[in-house]
């Protein structure tokens, strides 16, 4: 099984594909850090690639959790979902990401880190 990550360069939709395949069939997990532009992938829940970040150097209030469906080629290939961003210190009050600019930044670096 292909460890836990940090993306800090391109990989491609095949790679993620494979790393679906080996966790949860079509989706890939993943952390992302809206301040670095990086995010880790390949934890089985969004707190250990959190916890991977952090050792890393990243700050827990930039970091968001999302679901990643590489074979899906809709724009929902992005889904803001996770335990992690229950966060109403920083008015989130759900597992979504409610503020759209930060869903923008996801998508921005997503789109940058994902060919």
């Amino acid at each position: 099984m292909t460890p836990m990550m940090v993306i800090t360069k391109p990989v491609d939709r095949a790679f993620l594909k494979e790393l679906a395949k080996e966790r949860f069939g079509d989706m890939v997990k993943a952390v992302v850090d809206c301040e670095r532009g990086i995010m880790a992938i390949g934890g089985e829940l969004h707190a250990d690639e959190e916890q991977l970040l952090l050792e890393d150097g990243s700050k827990q209030e930039v970091l968001w959790g999302i679901n990643i469906y590489p074979d899906d080629e809709s724009s929902d290939w992005i889904e803001f979902d996770s335990m992690i961003n229950l966060r109403p210190s920083q008015s989130n009050r759900s597992r979504g990401i409610e503020d759209k600019k930060i869903r923008e930044i996801i998508l921005r670096i997503v789109s940058q880190l994902v060919k």
